[in-house]
């Protein structure tokens, strides 16, 4: 099933809360954001309707959300979607979908964090409550093994940006991703990963995080994976205070491999972002700025790594 097969419309999601949770059906109902795998319609003040829509893999997707975001929650520092109700599929929407509590702020790549030493605390923070050693029956991610294992998919996105000619230095780019697959692996547990920490999926107030949405890709893993957000996410002369902060404190090898799925993100951003600058489908222009300013920092630190 794609975005096609049906539309999502207020009327659906109405007629869905009426047959399955009338008691939220009366709430206010308007449209919050089109994502990748689903939509979001603010319910009210304080939820959300989450539906999957463009992408087959939806549906497990906030199934695992339904799954292992309540027991999570609660150890977090920041806000996150909790959900709530969980509605079943049925010949009106042949798919499930969940009601999650809402999250008030501005995503990052339209409201950047400003307030370095703020905003490198609480990230740290964050992410140090989020990496416990995850339970044998944790969920995988989709695809996103070993940094080692995305060769290809770096080779992809170099040839990309570099044949448009959105690189300002492609050499010193291409330098902190071979210094990244040449780090040692992880010999740790797995931990619990959000696994897509982009600008779009942070929340921001006056210039600090406020909160973190779209757990979809939560799985167990690497953390140098999450860590690698500092990079993308922090203003400048944040991230090494972030690294100092972090508890447990990450050794030379993660922070190694941590810039090289940071690498991953941005390339993936400067990708989006000029094709949202070009009008192409699927294009957000709010996305390039951050990914250019993380490859930048990125490759600063190569001389350091």
């Amino acid at each position: 099933m794609t975005s096609t097969d049906i539309e999502i419309t207020a009327d659906l999601v109405r007629d869905l809360l009426n047959d399955q949770h009338p008691d939220l059906a009366d709430r206010p109902l308007r449209l919050g954001a089109r994502g990748w795998d689903n939509q979001q319609w603010r319910l009210g003040d304080d939820l959300a309707v989450r539906l999957p829509w463009a992408t087959p893999g939806a549906d497990d997707l906030l199934l695992k959300e339904h799954a292992w975001l309540p027991s999570l929650a609660p150890l977090l520092p920041l806000p996150v979607p909790v959900p709530q109700r969980l509605g079943v599929p049925t010949p009106r929407f042949p798919r499930p979908w969940i009601v999650t509590t809402w999250v008030p702020g501005t995503p990052a790549d339209q409201a950047p964090l400003t307030r370095a030493a703020d905003a490198a605390d609480t990230l740290a923070a964050f992410l140090g409550a989020l990496h416990r050693p995850a339970p044998t029956d944790a969920p995988g991610g989709r695809g996103r093994g070993a940094l080692a294992d995305q060769a290809d998919r770096f080779a992809e996105q170099f040839a990309a940006v570099t044949g448009q000619g959105l690189l300002a230095d492609p050499d010193g780019v291409l330098a902190v991703w071979e210094d990244a697959v040449a780090a040692p692996d992880r010999t740790g547990p797995a931990v619990w990963l959000h696994g897509d920490l982009h600008p779009a999926n942070v929340l921001t107030r006056d210039g600090d995080l406020c909160g973190v949405i779209d757990f979809g890709d939560l799985r167990a893993g690497d953390p140098a994976t999450d860590l690698a957000s500092a990079w993308v996410l922090l203003p400048d002369g944040a991230v090494d205070r972030f690294h100092t902060v972090c508890r447990p404190a990450p050794d030379a090898a993660t922070l190694r491999r941590a810039r090289g799925w940071a690498v991953l993100g941005a390339l993936d951003g400067v990708l989006i972002g000029e094709a949202g600058v070009q009008g192409r489908p699927g294009g957000k222009a709010t996305w390039g700025p951050p990914a250019h300013a993380a490859l930048r920092r990125l490759v600063a630190t190569t001389a350091d790594a």
